[in-house]
């Protein structure tokens, strides 16, 4: 009974390593650095962040981090923001499934003056993994993660993936 205890965590623990390291891997490959990380324990331990959430709109509804703001990436508008983060110096964390997309946006809030801008260290699948509560569209705990695809899906090993949100999944009073 004990090798099997102690088979079971190492698989579970080797899981959570092998993870990190290819979102790391790939964070390396597909980022440029140009917008500093944050953290995940960061994140977690400071306050009065505007956190903003540069998934699609389904991603987002699925699940998000809480007080998260929609802001999208294809549509990403500044102007919209702009209207709602007026201090340019206020601390802003960007993120998406792992940060990529987060970054192109946190580049491009950097690029409007913004100051203090911080793309989360592998995003909302980092943030899962490491065992932290996301929310669906009606503010609830949920396990659920939108895993945008079964190859991006790999690195979330925590929560329960999705890929098509079914309809009782989505808030579609406000797409």
């Amino acid at each position: 009974m004990r090798l099997f205890i102690a088979l079971l965590l190492t698989a579970c623990l080797t899981s959570n390593a092998v993870s990190q390291s290819k979102i790391d891997k790939t964070l390396e490959k597909l980022n440029s650095n140009s917008v500093p990380y944050i953290s995940v324990d960061e994140l977690k331990h400071t306050e009065n962040h505007i956190i903003l959430d540069t998934r699609t709109k389904k991603e987002f509804q699925v699940s998000h981090l809480k007080n998260a703001l929609w802001v999208g990436h294809k549509k990403f508008q500044i102007d919209a923001l702009n209207k709602y983060v007026t201090d340019k110096n206020k601390p802003i964390v960007v993120y998406c499934s792992i940060g990529v997309r987060s970054e192109n946006i946190g580049e491009k809030l950097l690029k409007a003056g913004y100051t203090n801008v911080q793309n989360l260290y592998g995003g909302i699948f980092e943030w899962k993994n490491k065992g932290n509560p996301v929310y669906d569209h009606e503010g609830n705990k949920t396990e659920k993660v939108h895993a945008y695809s079964k190859h991006w899906g790999k690195l979330l090993t925590k929560g329960d993936k999705i890929y098509q949100p079914k309809p009782e999944e989505l808030d579609t009073k406000h797409e």
